[in-house]
């Protein structure tokens, strides 16, 4: 039989944390206030790191978060703090009586991605959890920037997202978007201008308060843009999403090959799982973003109807094929393996574990 964590271990809701990247002038700015305004009801902290002494980027985002921004001017942040220091500027962001839903944290245009990424999966903070690497480009300027700074191609590689701005100026939009996602590892690639991403490739639209209490799957299910038959107020940039429901249990092996292949373009990964014999205790709460994966064990409440329900999101994913893949994930078997759960478990963080040694950071990017 599969082991199954105590409820004791089951963990309290973590914020996501995610990293917005990119060269000076690509728009970071610009994309922050969009997530703000569109939010959706949910609050946005942040964390805005301005290089120089004048923290221009601070003061344009500071009227619409009010307490809920932590300022680092004269400094870039991956050279600036270590992981220690980042966790206490989380801390005053993720105190349960803010109200945070996600914390952006708006890198300057000189930050090294890789070492933010790294400070994250290091936090011993146990309210954040990892939310992607977000790198934003200069669509207009995507072949000047290279020239410039060389390291882009490095940055590309390591993001969960790639959101290719300012593309209505690009000379040969077809072409720079092809060239970003061949530099990319099967990150979700996506055209914007002016900013504009629909903010639930990071994070889920709803108030706070819609969500006290265990999820549910209705509460996984997007907000429909309204049928009014005007566009002019959509964005530019989509998503293509994928709800999938079980009510057989799934096999641990087969759902962790579907989840080690993910195929390129599949950005967000959420729901629940229910393994069946192999854990009759519980049910896996689900958090995968890029290449980041970890699983939360859950104990059944007596009136929990048992079922499987996911939620996936990207960009030019083929939602029927992965519906296809994840069918052939379930399992009628009354027995288990008793060496079955062993993959889910590696991605299960122990509260007493180094969170730099735990087995759910080993997606952390390499140098």
């Amino acid at each position: 039989m599969g082991q199954s964590p105590s409820p004791q271990q089951s963990p309290s809701p973590q914020i996501p944390v995610v990293v917005l990247a990119g060269f000076l002038g690509s728009g970071k700015t610009t994309l922050l206030n969009h997530l703000l305004h569109r939010s959706g009801g949910s609050r946005i902290g942040a964390i805005v790191n301005d290089f120089g002494a004048i923290e221009i980027d601070a003061m344009a985002v500071a009227g619409a978060l009010g307490d809920s921004t932590v300022s680092l001017g004269n400094g870039c942040l991956c050279c600036a703090v270590d992981a220690s220091e980042l966790d206490q500027y989380l801390d005053r962001l993720v105190q349960p009586s803010l109200g945070i839903d996600v914390v952006v944290i708006e890198a300057s245009g000189l930050a090294e991605p890789q070492e933010l990424v790294r400070m994250l999966l290091a936090s011993e903070n146990p309210r954040v959890v990892y939310g992607g690497l977000v790198e934003v480009v200069d669509g207009a300027e995507f072949d000047d920037t290279r020239a410039r700074h060389p390291e882009i191609d490095r940055h590309l590689a390591l993001a969960d997202l790639v959101v290719v701005n300012k593309l209505d100026r690009a000379a040969d939009g077809e072409r720079v978007l092809g060239l970003v996602r061949s530099l990319t590892d099967r990150a979700a690639v996506v055209p914007a201008t002016y900013g504009r991403i629909d903010p639930e490739f990071l994070f889920d639209c709803r108030p706070s308060e819609e969500r006290i209490g265990q999820l549910s799957f209705d509460d996984l299910h997007f907000h429909e843009d309204d049928e009014s038959g005007d566009h002019g107020g959509h964005l530019h940039t989509g998503y293509d999403s994928l709800a999938f429901t079980s009510e057989l249990p799934l096999e641990p092996r087969r759902l962790m090959e579907f989840l080690d292949s993910r195929p390129e373009g599949l950005y967000r990964i959420k729901g629940y799982v229910d393994f069946g014999p192999y854990d009759f205790r519980n049910r896996y709460a689900v958090h995968a973003v890029g290449r980041f994966l970890r699983f939360y064990p859950e104990p059944w409440a007596p009136a929990d109807t048992r079922l499987t329900q996911l939620v996936l999101i990207g960009a030019g994913i083929d939602t029927d094929a992965l519906a296809k893949q994840l069918d052939a994930c379930k399992n009628d078997a009354p027995h288990a393996d008793e060496h079955g759960m062993w993959g889910v478990l590696r991605y299960v963080r122990d509260p007493e574990d180094d969170p730099e040694d735990e087995p759910g950071a080993a997606d952390e990017p390499s140098a």
